[in-house]
This record gives structure tokens, C-alpha cells and sequence, in this order.
């Protein structure tokens, strides 16, 4: 395992622990009564039991990185709460997520707050009980939040559909162990840098909410009810259903997401010149996944490419709609109410670009889409900055963690 050859080797990403360190078993640090328990923590209870107030459940949505998530609760009576005494939790234990939750890895770890007031975890938690002067909570859950301890239970992990960690796995999980006045020193620093940093990623998020605010205004605004005219998209849009042929090697395979235009991740298939060529202006998106909003487009001075042969490709037609307004357009709320209404199937809805050229909509005169479509260029370069900053930020914390535990903050 993992843990054992850090263990042996004495190193920590490859390098020497710092003087006065070691490495630990979390069980090894049972030196209390009231510390890690002999078997799974968490009751099974289930949305049924829930009540409008009593004693807190913690629950998987709960547990963030290193960070307590109070917005959704759940209760159960206090009658029920007294017969589950074994599950308690309080102010300052460290509860650990067995299970993944989202973008949220299994192994992830909080401290439950000081106001917690009486309550218990599920059986999809782990609670740990740390003891008194000897291991510092907000170290402790550092280092169980940092992507080495995470990529360490990753691959410990059981469960072919939905990876569990074991809570033997978790106390045979080790630690890098400093000694506990430099735990509380380490501790105040992360506090402090980790703060600093989660208040720069709410103002660039802030930002670039405040940047698709402005896009919803402007298409708001251009869609003026005496100022648009119902349009047959039959005589808007061409289809692109041919495939590139024996070029394609010449060009990078694109996909769609939800945040748009993206590097395919598998190769192409076993016919690549069916392939479709994408270029400057044309827009498209995955049939499958258009309910969630899988869209894109090459704009102006961006590099083609070829994209699926299952994706839907088209073109606008000049002078009567424009291809980054009609884009927007999409991705934006009315768009995708637009999207709902034409989507069909009997296992799962889609849309293909028949059903699509067979809708209308308002548009805005040709000169005015042009006003917008032009402002919507502006806005997407300052979106590419702040979400640039947003990498940037979040790649901060994982830096953090790893300087912390090579000894050198």
C-alpha cells in the first residue's frame, strides 16, 4: 500500500520528512477511551425519519474539503437521537465521507463546528474522536484533505460501481507527524492562507457571474418585443452532415460541454473522414447531452477542427442570423427552455437538427444582433480571464497542503 512504502522510505512526495517528524497509523494515536471506534460509524436512517427540528444529522452533503457545509440540514426526534447514542457527534470531532458525492472524493474530511449543538452521523460517515494535545484537528483534517492522503485511499478504495473507503482502511492510513506545537503552528497558517484563498475564488466567481448576467441582459434586450421578427430556423441554419474525408488528419478533434468548446477526450473512431468539419462560425452539440447543455462553436480567429459524427453541425445563414448571437442565444435560460420543448425519445430525450429547423423564433434585426454579437466577443475574452484566474486559484490549495506537509511553510 501506499501509506506502507512512505512509511518504510521515511519521505513524503519523494523527499526526507523534516527533522522531529514521523509517520503514524491513525490507530497508533488511540490513546483515549473515546477515540476511533471498533466498527463502522453512521446510522441508516432514511429520508422518513427525518423531522422538522431536533438533533443534526450529519450527511455526506455536509462534509466539504476542509470545510463543514451547513446548509442543508436534517433532523431527527430526540427520542430517536437518544437510541442512537452510539453515532453521536459534537463540537470538534472530525467526520469523514466513505463515499464520493459529486465533484467531492471519498476521504474528504471537515471538523464539526463549535455551534454544532446535538447530533449524529450516517452510516456514510465516518466520525473520529481525536485525542486531547496530541493531534491538531485542523492539521489533521489538512492532511486527509491534501491530494496525497486522497490519492493514497483512491487506490484503497472498494466497490466496482461507487468506490467506498473502509474505515479499516482509514486507520491504517498514515500521517506525517510533527510534533503538536508545530501541528498548531502549521494549522493557524493553512487557516489563514486557506481563507485568503476561498475569498478570492467567491470574488472571481462573483466576477464571472456578473459576466453572464450581462450576456442574459444584452440577448434580453436585442429580443425587445417591437423589435424582432418570428424566423423559420429551416431558413436560418444549414446543416453540416458530410464528413471531412481523407483531411482529417489535419485537424484536432473537438467536442461539446457545458462550458462549451473542448478537446475530444477519446481518439477518433474506427471512420475518421466521417468526421465533420468544424470551422469559424459553425456551431454544434452532442444530441444526447443538449438537455444539459452541451454546446459550441468555433468563433472568429479560433482554429477548426473535426468533431463527431453523431454530433449535430450547422451553419447560420448570413445577414439574417448570427452565428455567436444564435450561440448565446442557446446556452442562455431561453434557450434552453427553447431546448426542452423540442427535445424528443423514448429512452432518452434529444434533439437532432431536424427538430430543431422545423422551430421559429424572434429574432432581432441583422445590425442589431451584429451590436450584440460584438459586446458578446468582449464579454467572452473577460470570461477567459477570470476563469484562467479561477484555475489559478484553485490550484492554490493542493500548493498549500503540499508545502505544509514537505515541512516548508
Amino acid at each position: 500500500m501506499t501509506g506502507v512504502r512512505h512509511h518504510e522510505t521515511k519521505k513524503l512526495n519523494g523527499r526526507p520528512l523534516p527533522e522531529g517528524w514521523k509517520w503514524v497509523k491513525l490507530r497508533e494515536l488511540n490513546t483515549d477511551s473515546d477515540g476511533f471506534a471498533d466498527g463502522p460509524f453512521g446510522s441508516n436512517l432514511k429520508t422518513e425519519h427525518y423531522v422538522p427540528a431536533g438533533a443534526r444529522v450529519v450527511r455526506l452533503q455536509n462534509i466539504g474539503r476542509g470545510v463543514f457545509l451547513d446548509a442543508d440540514r436534517a433532523f431527527i426526534s430526540m427520542e430517536h437521537f437518544a437510541s442512537l447514542h452510539r453515532h453521536n457527534v459534537r463540537p470538534g470531532d472530525v467526520v469523514v465521507a466513505a463515499l464520493g458525492d459529486g465533484a467531492r472524493p471519498a476521504g474528504r474530511a471537515c471538523v464539526i463546528p463549535r455551534d454544532f449543538g446535538p447530533g449524529l452521523v450516517k452510516a456514510d460517515c465516518f466520525r473520529l474522536r481525536l485525542p486531547a494535545n496530541v493531534i491538531h484537528a485542523a492539521y489533521f483534517v489538512a492532511y486527509l484533505n491534501s491530494p496525497e492522503h486522497l490519492r493514497c485511499m483512491a487506490e484503497i478504495m472498494r466497490g466496482a460501481t461507487r468506490p467506498r473507503l473502509t474505515l479499516d482502511a482509514l486507520r491504517n492510513a498514515m500521517i506525517p507527524f510533527p510534533p503538536f506545537d508545530e501541528q498548531q503552528r502549521i494549522a493557524a497558517i493553512l487557516t489563514e492562507q486557506l481563507a485568503a484563498v476561498e475569498r478570492a475564488r467567491a470574488a472571481a466567481e462573483a466576477q464571472n457571474d456578473s459576466l453572464v448576467a450581462l450576456v442574459n441582459a444584452y440577448l434580453c434586450r436585442s429580443r425587445a418585443v417591437d423589435n424582432t421578427r418570428r424566423h423559420q430556423l429551416c431558413d436560418c441554419l444549414e446543416e453540416i452532415s458530410t464528413g471531412v474525408g481523407y483531411t482529417w488528419t489535419q485537424y484536432r478533434v473537438m467536442g461539446a460541454t457545458r462550458d462549451g468548446i473542448a478537446l475530444a477526450k477519446e481518439p477518433v473512431g474506427k471512420s475518421p473522414e466521417r468526421y465533420k468539419l468544424v470551422e469559424p462560425g459553425t456551431i454544434f452539440y452532442n444530441p444526447m447531452r443538449i438537455l444539459i447543455g452541451s454546446i459550441a462553436m468555433i468563433d472568429e480567429g479560433e482554429e477548426a477542427g473535426i468533431t463527431s459524427p453523431d454530433y449535430v453541425v450547422f451553419r447560420t445563414v448570413s445577414r439574417v442570423l448570427h452565428p455567436r448571437w444564435f450561440y448565446f442565444w442557446l446556452r442562455s435560460n431561453d434557450g434552453a427552455t427553447f431546448i426542452r420543448t423540442l427535445a424528443r425519445g423514448a429512452v432518452r430525450e434529444r434533439m437532432l437538427f431536424r427538430r430543431l429547423s422545423q422551430a421559429a423564433i424572434g429574432l432581432p434585426p441583422w445590425d442589431v444582433q451584429v451590436q450584440v454579437a460584438e459586446k458578446l466577443r468582449a464579454i467572452t475574452a473577460m470570461r477567459r480571464v477570470v476563469q484562467d484566474q479561477l484555475a489559478t486559484i484553485n490550484a492554490l490549495p493542493a500548493a498549500l497542503l503540499r508545502r505544509a506537509f514537505n515541512g516548508e511553510l
